[in-house]
């Protein structure tokens, strides 16, 4: 603009024809304002927009981002994935149904589902259709489509409705995965979970084998006493049989009552025909004893899985505490607080067990303790078959309690326990539907509670 305005009273009178016609318009001061506060309007809007293309331009950008990892999810499924309109028309699919048909999703674009359906599957997308437009959910179905070859494939299809942002019902959503792969993956969880059962077997049979290895001494001892019995009564029966004999020959040789009578007072028949009875009573109770030793160690030491039976726990675990005393350096003082009967109905071998590791455990943490002191009780309690085994020992910190019963983890010195005793303990609870906890005891060491289902068997005869 000329420094000299037509408003100027010094401006020559051609000046508004020469400046032009931007100039030729005379302003007053009060326009000029307003159209300054046009042009900083017009500068404002237009950072504005300026502003608004950078946001619109950064938004294209997130969507572009959201687009291509969209397309990378979908194009990285293992899975067939089909997007189709509500009457069934393919409007888009994923890499994985490219390489199951061979055909590209171009070319599929727009087509009707049934194009790759095998003969025969097209009433069940019918029906399909009716069912998602209807709001109905369905779940896996089996449907057969056409492979790269032309060979009917069997695909286990999970559908769904698409809806749009007014939630209107807009198409279907199928994701299917050949059911070959699926066997295929069951059989291999089905041979794994077979290999860990086998595994866990394992597991227990070892640390069973390995606690009847400390446990040899302990049953050497059970079974010395009642074979010791046997064998003094059978010596005893054998002098027996032997006067008997020589005064049932002079019966037969013919002697006459006096010889025989001062034959019979010589050779105590008397008192023989008495103590014949009670010798073979108690020579048939330590045979007996020996068979039930015998038949604990079986127990013991199968990896067979027994029948349930009607047994007596108190018996088991008093079984349980005499292997296991005899067996080790240390001596505690035992206390019993045992019925003296205490009828379950389960399995005898894995109670038998559970308890040589329950007084295992208790003995080896009282090892520097000046007065061991064993505490073992049981009872009746409601549904349950009670038995707590508790030591005075140290206790049991916050770390050990948590990790009680996880495999291999021990407090005691490296060669000197697995880690196994209480973790085979709880599983074996476990499996005969009881249950197995340790916890701190309130006037010191830990305790452990063995807890049994107490059901009982009309049939079941109680045993010994």
């Amino acid at each position: 603009m000329s420094a000299l305005t037509p408003y100027d009273k010094d401006a020559p009178s051609g000046l508004i024809e020469r400046a032009g016609v931007a100039e030729a318009i005379a302003l007053s001061p009060a326009s000029e304002d307003a159209w300054i506060d046009v042009i900083r309007k017009m500068d404002e809007v237009y950072s504005e927009l300026v502003q608004s293309q950078v946001e619109l331009e950064q938004k294209n950008a997130e969507l572009e981002e959201a687009r291509q990892f969209i397309d990378s999810v979908v194009a990285a499924m293992t899975d067939v994935l089909i997007v189709c309109d509500r009457s069934g028309r393919i409007e888009q699919v994923n890499r994985a149904l490219e390489r199951l048909t061979g055909q590209s999703g171009k070319s599929l674009a727009g087509q009707p589902l049934e194009v790759l359906l095998a003969p025969g599957q097209e009433p069940l997308f019918d029906e399909l259709r009716s069912k998602l437009h209807g709001g109905v959910g369905l779940g896996d179905c089996e449907v057969s489509f056409i492979d790269s070859t032309g060979t009917p494939t069997l695909l286990s299809m999970s559908c769904s409705s698409r809806c749009d942002h007014k939630g209107r019902f807009v198409g279907l959503v199928l994701i299917g995965r050949p059911v070959g792969e699926l066997r295929r993956a069951y059989t291999e969880l089905a041979a794994a979970h077979q290999d860990l059962r086998q595994a866990q077997k394992q597991l227990v049979f070892s640390e069973k084998m390995a606690a009847l290895g400390r446990l040899v001494a302990g049953v050497a001892h059970e079974l010395n006493n009642p074979i010791s019995f046997v064998f003094g009564n059978m010596h005893a029966l054998k002098r027996y049989g032997g006067r008997l004999t020589k005064y049932l020959q002079a019966i037969d040789r013919g002697e006459s009552p006096d010889q025989l009578l001062k034959l019979r007072n010589s050779l105590k028949i008397d008192r023989i025909l008495l103590d014949v009875g009670p010798l073979v009573e108690g020579t048939l109770e330590g045979a007996e004893r020996v068979s039930e030793i015998v038949q604990d160690l079986r127990r013991f030491s199968s990896s067979q899985t027994e029948p349930l039976e009607n047994f007596n726990v108190s018996r088991v675990v008093r079984t349980a505490i005499s292997w296991v005393v005899k067996t080790t350096r240390i001596k505690p003082e035992v206390v019993l607080d045992l019925p003296d009967r205490l009828e379950v109905v389960s399995r005898r071998g894995p109670v038998h067990q559970i308890m040589v590791n329950l007084v295992q455990n208790a003995i080896d943490v009282m090892a520097e303790q000046p007065e061991p002191k064993l505490v073992v009780s049981g009872a009746r309690e409601g549904q349950w078959v009670v038995v707590r085994v508790r030591d005075f020992g140290p206790g049991m910190s916050a770390v050990v309690m948590k990790r009680l019963f996880e495999p291999f983890f021990t407090t005691k010195p490296i060669g000197k326990g697995t880690g196994l005793g209480l973790y085979v303990s709880y599983g074996l609870a476990e499996e005969l539907g009881g249950q197995l906890d340790g916890a701190n005891h309130e006037d010191g060491g830990a305790v452990f509670t063995l807890r049994l289902p107490a059901q009982e068997v009309p049939d079941a005869e109680p045993s010994r």
